[in-house]
């Protein structure tokens, strides 16, 4: 097996809504706020060779929506999914499964694009099985009021109609060669990857756990639908993650890859902040 780190882009959030109810005065010592509030986040998936498999872990925001709706979230910098796959020596073709922790924009909008002619959504990954599971699927594709603008249906109906979507089943590990833990605070059935390489075991965090900033237990996302069940989730696994050493894989951290935590006399909180090429082979 190996594993590669994937950066398909940078963008900008409001920080406020990216804390919740913290003060600005807090956060912004570890994720600092420009002019208009807002903060960088990454868009880091995870790309997994083990065999005949090439799997690739959430698919970023994709470029495909309008002008407008990028205005929202002022993408920067130079990473794509493209570029980041070609540098390993791959293309998205290559790609034999697509997981995707859950269906909100900025995890799966990626995995659909504009077909040549230009005349409707086809997948990004041709050749590729989407998995996602039963309960969130349903939650994605009738979605609240809440979260009615995260869940697309250009990002998702197109998975079903090109007969690609797979659910993933409670024995995760036979179907796609990891173990997955499910998470209800931010949405429903979110699901978090458990890879166990070169001895040690990583977690691919995606909103549980959006950057190192996030670590306090009451740090919650406004985006969250059951913020208490997140502080409770988050609690009850960082104290797992601090008493086995799990290594944190960050996807929307700017700045860091990779965190392990510590149990300490305020609870756990960060330990060391790695490169992801400083630790594995």
């Amino acid at each position: 097996m190996r594993i590669y780190p994937i950066q398909t882009g940078n963008f900008k959030l409001d920080g406020g809504a990216m804390f919740g109810v913290v003060p600005k005065s807090i956060w912004q010592k570890t994720n600092p706020a420009d002019s208009n509030n807002m903060i960088e986040m990454g868009m880091r998936s995870l790309l997994i060779e083990d065999g005949n498999k090439l799997i690739l872990i959430d698919t970023g925001m994709g470029n495909k929506q309008s002008d407008k709706f990028f205005g929202y979230y002022f993408q920067f910098g130079d990473y794509s999914l493209d570029t980041s796959l070609a540098s390993h020596g791959f293309h998205r073709d290559d790609i034999t499964d697509v997981f995707l922790t859950h269906l909100h924009f900025d995890h799966c909008g990626g995995s659909i694009q504009w077909n040549k002619n230009q005349t409707g959504y086809e997948p990004a990954f041709k050749n590729a099985k989407f998995w996602s599971n039963q309960e969130h699927w349903n939650w994605a594709t009738h979605p609240n009021p809440r979260e009615k603008a995260s869940f697309l249906e250009e990002n998702i109906l197109p998975i079903q109609e090109s007969g690609q979507l797979n659910f993933i089943s409670e024995n995760s590990f036979q179907q796609i060669g990891f173990d997955v833990l499910k998470m209800d605070g931010h949405t429903e059935k979110q699901m978090l990857p458990k890879v166990f390489y070169q001895g040690k075991t990583i977690i691919f965090m995606a909103d549980l756990l959006p950057t190192t900033g996030h670590i306090p237990v009451p740090y919650v996302m406004g985006y969250d639908t059951r913020p208490l069940l997140t502080i409770k989730e988050k609690e009850a696994f960082l104290s797992e993650a601090a008493d086995n050493e799990y290594f944190l894989f960050l996807e929307h951290d700017a700045y860091s890859e990779i965190c392990t935590v510590q149990h300490t006399n305020k609870g756990v909180r960060l330990k060391e902040t790695h490169k992801f090429k400083d630790i594995f082979n």
